[in-house]
């Protein structure tokens, strides 16, 4: 180690500026080249930091892509193809395979009465397939063959067994018919406490204004009569889902109450399950498919409330987590035996 340090002790006192000045300009390039830090081994930098740029000619003019693709087709197409070194001619060698037919042993030989050898022997390809899918030969056809021969009386299969499948046609679907419940007679029939009155159905009703729905909640709170109460998609919100927790503090009366698919975020949510615990009526609750997911504390706080609340049998709503979802089963199944056991008292 110490030779090396003493080797290392005569270049100290060199003085690298006179060295610099006495280097030429060509002997300057290479040691730039030199000392030039490169790393060709990394894709991530541009190819002019990954290599030394080495071009000594000057550059012929900006570059023309149209022109450099069109001069690169052009050498391809000038370049000679490689000769084949066996020429196809087109001639076809060797003989064509040809199955050999089997024959049939007597012992597998089936002989049929002359009656049903000629009605085989007059049978269209409908008819076969029928027959075949009847003797469980459902190899031999496609599924919807199959169970469309095994499922009617009569034959239904207008195609061979060989043949192609065809799509079902497309039966078209009418659309639901609206809605035609008159919002304005139903808030009169609920503030008069009408007797005949037991379900209020607004589903799909879209276009009911909020002031609307709220002295829906509000007449609700005092009629005694209605059992049942829908509002699935009709855009309602926070401000509706707080109405129905007031109506649901003071109501008696009431036994279902659907809220599924609708606008209502999990504060409106936390505060009708707080409403449900003051209400000892209500059989039937339904808050799923809202627009967006309530969380985790929500869904906790349904699990809390159908624990802590015996009367509800019936709850609609689809659980994210395993947690809540086992403690909601246990309790909807407790509370069902609980109104089974009353029941016969």
């Amino acid at each position: 180690m110490s030779s090396y340090l003493k080797e290392l002790e005569k270049y100290r006192d060199i003085d690298e500026d006179e060295i610099l000045r006495t280097l030429s300009p060509e002997q300057l390039e290479q040691l730039d080249c030199e000392l030039q830090e490169m790393d060709p081994e990394n894709l991530l930098l541009p190819a002019g930091l990954r290599q030394r740029d080495q071009t000594k000619k000057s550059p012929t003019g900006p570059l023309d892509r149209d022109a450099l693709l069109q001069y690169l087709e052009q050498q391809a197409l000038e370049v000679t193809e490689r000769d084949d070194l066996v020429p196809f001619t087109g001639e076809k060698k060797g003989k064509p395979y040809i199955q050999p037919k089997r024959e049939i042993p007597a012992q597998e030989q089936i002989t049929l009465e002359p009656e049903l050898e000629q009605a085989l022997a007059n049978a269209t390809d409908a008819e076969m397939c029928d027959i075949a899918a009847i003797l469980g030969m459902y190899t031999l056809m496609s599924n919807k063959q199959y169970y469309d021969a095994i499922c009617s009386g009569e034959i239904c299969n207008t195609e061979g067994i060989s043949s192609v499948v065809q799509p079902d046609k497309y039966k078209p679907v009418p659309d639901e018919p609206p809605n035609p419940t008159n919002i304005e007679e139903i808030l009169k029939r609920v503030q008069s406490n009408d007797k005949e009155l037991e379900e209020v159905n607004l589903n799909n009703i879209k276009d009911i204004p909020i002031p609307m729905l709220t002295e829906l909640c509000e007449a609700m709170k005092t009629n005694t009569h209605v059992r049942s109460f829908s509002l699935v998609a009709t855009k309602s919100g926070d401000p509706i889902a707080n109405a129905v927790a007031d109506m649901l503090r003071e109501n008696r009366s009431l036994q279902s109450l659907n809220i599924e698919s609708n606008f209502i975020s999990s504060t409106g949510l936390m505060a009708v399950l707080k409403a449900v615990r003051e209400n000892a009526t209500l059989t039937e609750l339904r808050v799923d498919n809202q627009r967006q997911w309530p969380g985790d504390a929500v869904e906790m706080e349904m699990a809390t409330v159908l624990e802590q609340c015996p009367s509800i049998v019936r709850f609609g709503y689809h659980f994210t987590q395993q947690g809540p979802r086992a403690r909601a089963a246990q309790a909807v199944t407790r509370n069902n035996e609980l109104r089974r056991q009353q029941k016969k008292r």
